[in-house]
């Protein structure tokens, strides 16, 4: 039996249609994935995070970038690992020592994770007031309060599915970076052989930025985190903790470690793009010593141009605008987890007082730190130093959790995966003992 005239084609569009439409279906749906691990990496390039970077692409050229190559899989899987423990357990890193492990240990851990992001809070939202005062003129102290109080009201009334999309499009501001490198005449061919080929220098300065590196790349707030919104995500999709659903297990996990991978990728491309763009303009031209982003913003200007500067910038401002909320969010999930208060962004203010408390509190002491006349490189400094003695104890604990059957049941983390973790603890743990050797 023959066709009608035009059926044949009818059948070739709608398959067209059919097959970009599936297409695009499944793009959006990959984009639909992404959230926890995405978000946390670009809160990774936070303005403190990006004035220590800046700092080493001044003093050191292309000397350390190969630290990044070293540091990418040692992040990302410490962060798989702590989303993990979030997503099995239905439960934060606090609430798990809580449950296993004594109480000295949680208060402690949470006492320096507080400390170390209210001096944090204080150096984003300095540098964050810096670069609006750069760009426009103004008051740095009321940009800084401005900033502070957006975040605040952001984070408190914004329901959680709402906030998150926010976050996701506030991760754009990242790309910045990519810009600034594209226009300040890197010279790609040293620049790239940097990365797998070392430079070493045997000075303290030099150990100190490799240590640097590693500090502001891999921070205890980003595990609290990131966890945290494994369970956020839990709730929002009515799903149960895998080790109750352990059925489900496959899946999901392969969505944190996609998510989590390009989350950490996209983190460790803008950490290598502002050092590359500030060795190819202030370290090139013997500006050596910054002390912030917004110098570096400004000192890029008549190097590079005002396009680099601008973006370095507003990149400053929409990355501040991503990592403060994450910053006080993680205090918050883990002093109620270390109470055992039961914490969401998705509930009303009236039910969960002392969540958004300390997400007031924590927003508003960094803010001050301004007031007061705290140097933000000072607050830089005493943050390393904070995050420094938390990260690789805390490492190991999450370590010991994720290979705990009480807490994980049969979702144990096993294999490569664990050994990495374990080799991502013990170089943190040097570097820790490096640093504080420094100092001597």
């Amino acid at each position: 039996m023959s066709l009608p005239r035009g059926t044949k084609g009818c059948q070739d569009g709608s398959a067209h249609k059919k097959s970009v439409g599936g297409g695009r279906l499944a793009k959006k749906n990959f984009l639909s994935k992404l959230g926890p691990g995405l978000i946390t990496g670009a809160a990774d390039d936070d303005p403190s995070g990006i004035g220590t970077h800046s700092q080493i692409g001044a003093h050191f050229g292309y000397a350390l970038s190969w630290t990044f190559t070293l540091s990418f899989p040692l992040l990302a899987v410490i962060q798989m690992v702590s989303a993990e423990i979030g997503r099995v357990t239905g439960r934060g890193i606090a609430a798990n020592v809580r449950r296993h492990y004594p109480a000295p240990l949680l208060w402690f851990a949470v006492s320096l994770l507080l400390v170390a992001n209210i001096i944090n809070l204080g150096a984003d939202l300095n540098a964050m007031g810096a670069c609006l005062q750069i760009l426009i003129g103004g008051n740095v102290w009321l940009y800084t309060a401005i900033f502070g109080i957006v975040s605040i009201l952001l984070e408190v009334f914004l329901r959680y599915r709402s906030y998150s999309s926010v976050l996701k499009w506030t991760t754009l501001s990242l790309f910045a970076y990519v810009g600034v490198a594209a226009v300040a005449h890197v010279p790609w061919g040293h620049a790239l052989r940097s990365l797998v080929l070392p430079e070493f220098a045997w000075s303290t300065a030099y150990a100190t930025g490799f240590v640097a590196i590693l500090g502001t790349t891999i921070s205890p707030y980003l595990f609290f985190w990131q966890a945290a919104q494994e369970i956020e995500e839990e709730r929002r999709t009515h799903a149960k903790p895998l080790m109750v659903a352990p059925k489900a297990a496959g899946p999901e996990l392969k969505r944190i470690r996609d998510d989590t991978l390009i989350g950490m990728a996209i983190s460790t491309v803008v950490s290598v793009a502002i050092v590359f763009a500030t060795a190819a303009t202030l370290n090139a031209t013997g500006t050596t010593d910054i002390e912030s982003a917004a110098q570096a913003a400004e000192a890029l200007r008549p190097l590079a141009g005002n396009l680099a500067f601008a973006l370095f910038a507003l990149g400053i401002i929409g990355t501040g605008l991503l990592a403060v909320p994450v910053l006080a969010g993680s205090a918050a999930y883990a002093i109620t987890e270390m109470w055992g208060i039961r914490a969401t962004l998705d509930a009303k203010v009236r039910r969960a007082r002392v969540f958004y408390g300390v997400i007031a509190a924590t927003t508003l002491a960094g803010a001050a730190l301004t007031s007061i006349g705290v140097s933000p490189i000072k607050a830089l400094y005493w943050s390393a130093i904070v995050n420094g003695v938390l990260a690789a104890p805390l490492m190991a604990i999450m370590m010991l959790i994720v290979r705990n059957p009480r807490a994980m049941g049969s979702l144990t983390l096993s294999g490569g995966l664990a050994v990495l973790g374990w080799i991502a603890t013990a170089v943190m743990a040097v570097a820790t003992i490096i640093f504080f050797l420094s100092l001597a």
